[in-house]
């Protein structure tokens, strides 16, 4: 029988294989990257994993168009009030000509005229169809937009019930067809030319009309919007 380590001994022992331990443990964390726990984790676990690939955030185009634009095109979107915290917009180019943020838009029928040669903007106003006699000075606005330019309307709220005859011709001479459907609170967004013709495969006009079983807001129609781009003229 072999005699049993006597305690000095075994005390040695326990001293070196704890100092060795220690030693082996320093040497391994000189060895290992500094890295959290968590990270050598998560990449022990997706060895072997397909990579993910993500898709690219989307560019945002002009006007917020979900495509592009040709180079040589202007950009437009024109977007109906809906409701009465939904203001009318008029975009051009990727800028805003009227809007709430511009202060430029109110109840009635919102017209912006821009150069269709220099793509800038000649004017803006809005016409309240629902008090006034504004019907008049709506017309002359028309009429004073110079050859070459493009009218962009826009309604928030009612553009119909003090809309006269007059007026309507006005903006049924520029090729509207929907101008003598409005009806109260009707929204209803208009693309024009003055002084030259548009590519007929533009969407130029749009109408949705207010209706108690299918309004989205309580006594309003759904917005409605047109947008496109417009070949520029050739220098």
């Amino acid at each position: 029988m072999r005699p049993l380590v006597s305690g000095p001994l075994k005390v040695v022992f326990l001293v070196l294989a704890s100092l060795c331990a220690w030693y082996s443990g320093y040497l391994l964390a000189e060895l290992i990257p500094d890295a959290p726990l968590s990270s050598a984790a998560y990449s022990i676990h997706s060895i072997g994993e397909r990579p993910v690939l993500k898709a690219p955030v989307p560019k945002r185009q002009k006007c917020d168009h979900w495509t592009p634009c040709p180079p040589d095109t202007y950009a437009y979107r024109l977007l109906s009030g809906g409701g009465i915290n939904k203001y009318a917009k008029i975009c051009f180019e990727d800028n805003l000509l009227m809007g709430e943020k511009l202060g430029n838009v109110a109840r009635g029928i919102n017209i912006a005229i821009v150069n269709y040669v220099t793509g800038n903007v000649t004017a803006t106003q809005h016409f309240d169809m629902y008090e006034g006699d504004n019907s008049g000075p709506m017309v002359k606005f028309i009429q004073s937009a110079p050859p070459k330019s493009l009218l962009f309307m826009v309604t928030y709220d009612d553009g119909s019930t003090r809309l006269n005859n007059d007026a309507k011709n006005a903006i049924e001479e520029l090729g509207s067809k929907e101008i003598r459907n409005m009806k109260f609170r009707s929204s209803w967004v208009f693309l024009a030319a003055k002084g030259f013709e548009l590519p007929s495969e533009i969407q130029r006009e749009k109408i949705n009309h207010s209706d108690t079983k299918n309004n989205r807001y309580s006594g309003w129609p759904a917005e409605i919007q047109i947008e496109g781009c417009i070949l520029k003229e050739p220098s």
